[in-house]
């Protein structure tokens, strides 16, 4: 979506969504250079992100903590002063104030710290061609955006997914330079919404230092936030501090990993630019931003242990293998009646197990009903909470996203008053609705005008908008929620629409239904309904849908007749490249 610029003000989003930062160039507050780097003021509320922003915001004091000055001392109090300036004469008789010998506050020393770290800072310009997920066969018109971008070791870049996704092209464009150089995407992790990008020419690493991580930071830590916003074509930047640690929803990749709120600005544009601490040290990448028309400048940033994973990752496997998961659902323990009626002592504390996914490889070895009571020697709580910092709790999920795919884990489980220990083996959720494709485009097959495809969150958000968890088709919904794969390339077939012909009279209405079976036979994933389509030489073809639909059809008849649809629809071929292999 390109964003343009509009008169006036739109209203504000009614209800509370959190969404990834958008890319393109909108209006929003500019202030001062200062030693060759910008400081921005951003007073515009996160509440919509869509809203335009006055040229010319007014300066509001912020609520629980006053606000800083640019000189590094407080509103409200008396700034720390080196030396008094001196008085002299001036020509019309006033007085004119001598700059001190020494500097009047300590800003100077921080700026020194920042401004190498922000010339790794580099603008990324993106040109993007999405698939059409409802015309499986074409792509929708290209667009551009722009974003943000860090130089780390190793010659490579990190960004947000969301940044590069469906890619054309890719250029970085380093601060103080007229010179867009071509990158390359090296991997992208969906779920964790971070890609790493490189330039083949050596020119684009002279004379730029990368960029070092620092630790998680506590609460209350000042962060400042880097990179190339709406409202403007230079650097910007924001500070603030964190104000919550913990499991975050990652909107993009549709995950819950750890991740930091903080209160600094995050704008269109800021998105993959780097967070800093106090000491020059990125603590962090802008990814998303609350909106809420009770919300103020709530942003938040994926930190350096998610950060290092995904480096890590790459660095280990050659690829983006993705964050390994329990593959359970799970029930709190809080209710003294519940523990007493599993077998739970006073001492013992833990979490129910309520289903596991098939697929996922302790299936055979976890039950449902289990206890787990700790996983790799930390004792789960009843809550599902584990112990993270001095003070602080977390879930335990967390501890699972630290390991690798692959990885083995230690799970002690209580089952009939017994304590049993097992040995993990973790990998990567296997849904059946997948949240998204990892950037292939979508499969489809045609056969006498039907459109079959396989279901997936991008295509759901295709066919009903941003709110299709309201507008889709229950049955679709219910197995979006709560269905497991059986299978690991188990899929769910529709028919998503019917080209109309001749010769499918009276099917026209037939849209986002499921195919359950053909000709008797289950119906498993796209590529066996089009195997069994292709090679079937029974006299009519059969297709059971949800709600006791049936669809039948000659099968010379339905054969001959899909050429010409496919011709009168310009559509090249009646299934997608991946079907043909």
């Amino acid at each position: 979506m390109v964003k343009t610029r509009k008169r006036g003000r739109e209203p504000n989003a009614s209800a509370s969504t959190t969404e990834a930062t958008d890319l393109e160039y909108a209006n929003a507050a500019e202030n001062a250079q200062n030693d060759g780097f910008i400081a921005e003021n951003n007073v515009a509320s996160t509440a919509a992100a869509e809203n335009d922003v006055d040229n010319h915001p007014r300066k509001r004091r912020g609520r629980g903590r006053q606000r800083k000055s640019g000189l590094g001392h407080t509103e409200g109090t008396e700034p720390h002063v080196a030396s008094s300036p001196e008085r002299r004469p001036y020509q019309n008789g006033g007085v004119v104030l001598e700059p001190p010998s020494q500097p009047v506050a300590n800003w100077e020393s921080a700026a020194a710290r920042v401004v190498p770290a922000m010339d790794a800072v580099v603008k990324v310009f993106c040109v993007h061609t999405e698939p059409n997920y409802s015309l499986p066969w074409q792509r929708k018109r290209q667009y551009s955006s722009s974003s943000s971008g860090f130089i780390i070791g190793g010659k490579r870049v990190l960004t947000n997914a969301h940044s590069v996704e469906h890619y054309t092209q890719v250029k970085l464009k380093k601060r103080g330079s007229d010179t867009k150089y071509l990158a390359t995407v090296l991997a992208i992790g969906t779920e964790c919404d971070i890609a790493m990008l490189t330039v083949e020419d050596d020119e684009f690493w002279e004379g730029v230092s990368p960029v070092d991580f620092g630790d998680l930071p506590a609460l209350q830590d000042a962060v400042t936030v880097v990179g190339y916003p709406i409202g403007g074509d230079t650097i910007s930047v924001t500070s603030g501090v964190v104000s919550r640690i913990e499991i975050l929803s990652y909107v993009h990749g549709s995950t819950e990993l750890l991740g930091l709120q903080i209160d600094a600005a995050i704008n269109s544009g800021n998105s993959g630019g780097p967070a800093f601490n106090d000491k020059g040290k990125c603590v962090g990448i802008a990814f998303q931003s609350l909106k809420h028309e009770d919300a103020e400048n709530i942003g938040y940033v994926i930190p350096t242990p998610v950060i290092m994973h995904f480096i890590q990752d790459y660095e280990k496997n050659g690829a983006y293998t993705g964050f390994p998961v329990l593959g359970i659902e799970w029930q709190k323990m809080e209710n003294p009646d519940l523990r007493l009626a599993m077998g739970m002592k006073s001492d013992q504390k833990g979490v129910l197990i309520r289903r596991i996914e098939p697929t996922a490889p302790e299936s055979h070895l976890l039950k449902p009903s289990d206890i787990i009571l700790s996983f790799d020697g930390v004792k789960v709580a009843n809550d599902g909470t584990v112990p993270f910092r001095h003070g602080e709790r977390i879930g335990f999920s967390y501890l699972v996203s630290q390991k690798y795919t692959g990885d083995t884990a230690s799970v002690k489980v209580l089952r009939d008053s017994k304590i049993l220990s097992y040995d993990i083996k973790l990998a990567t959720h296997k849904k059946l609705i997948p949240a998204h494709t990892s950037g292939k485009p979508p499969s489809y097959y045609i056969i006498a005008g039907f459109v079959f495809t396989a279901v997936t969150v991008p295509y759901l958000r295709s066919e009903y908008g941003k709110d299709y968890e309201f507008d889709a088709p229950v049955k679709l919904l219910d197995k979006h929620l709560h269905a497991m794969s059986q299978s690991a390339d188990e899929q769910l077939v529709v028919v998503s629409q019917v080209l109309v012909a001749d010769i499918n009279i009276g099917y026209e209405e037939i849209v986002n239904t499921q195919v359950l079976a053909f000709n008797g036979k289950p119906v498993k994933n796209l590529k066996n309904l089009a195997n069994m389509v292709d090679s079937c030489k029974d006299k009519y073809l059969r297709f059971d849908l949800e709600y006791q639909q049936i669809v039948v059809l000659q099968t010379k008849a339905a054969k001959a007749a899909t050429l010409d649809i496919l011709k009168t629809h310009c559509i090249s071929s009646a299934m997608s490249d991946d079907l043909k292999s």
